[in-house]
């Protein structure tokens, strides 16, 4: 990361991040990076999630950057078009959203609440959509539209499942300097 200091929020999707995930190798690695805990993993609820995101940007004492995954992803875009003041959105440095899942796709979790339609509306943020070509979750296609919406950089990285402990990206790397240049545009 650069030499301001930020505070790594890390939110991961439906029922968090497991050992072997690249979200849980990085908190390991660098204690800068701070896990949003959401009170229910497994019964998402869509305004439960944002309040409890906004409280962490609200606690935060220096400019925010998320490290988002799957419905962490769609937590971003809801808390940041209809949940957040201004006065918060303006300590977000940017958010790295990694494999959006589709709220209508069939594998899509039905114990998650109240995340469609997802809010296409430009995030006044720094962003980067990340997709990869075989998420059962959401295609790129989906993907793509998000970060239309969202006005996200859109970066495809081939067949690698839903980007999570099972595509065998280890620390990933690549991820966390995608992640590192926000740091460097503020």
């Amino acid at each position: 990361m650069s030499g301001q200091k930020l505070n790594l929020l890390v939110l991961p999707g439906y029922q968090g991040s497991g050992a072997g995930h690249w979200q849980t190798r990085w908190e390991a690695l660098d204690p800068a990076f701070t896990r949003v805990q959401m009170a229910d993993w497994d019964h998402p609820s869509r305004d439960a999630w944002c309040r409890t995101l906004d409280a962490a940007v609200t606690a935060a004492d220096a400019p925010v950057v998320f490290a988002a995954h799957s419905l962490g992803c769609l937590t971003t875009a809801f808390w940041a078009s209809q949940y957040a003041s201004a006065e918060q959105l303006a300590k977000v440095a940017g958010a790295l959203l990694v494999a959006v899942p589709d709220p209508s796709g069939s594998h899509f979790p039905q114990d998650a609440s109240g995340f469609a339609p997802v809010p296409l509306t430009r995030l006044p943020f720094a962003s980067i959509v990340v997709a990869s070509s075989d998420d059962p979750y959401g295609g790129e296609p989906f993907s793509q539209n998000c970060a239309s919406g969202w006005g996200s950089r859109w970066i495809g990285i081939g067949p690698r499942g839903h980007i999570n402990a099972d595509s065998g990206l280890g620390d990933w790397d690549e991820g966390r300097r995608w992640l590192g240049s926000f740091g460097e545009e503020g």
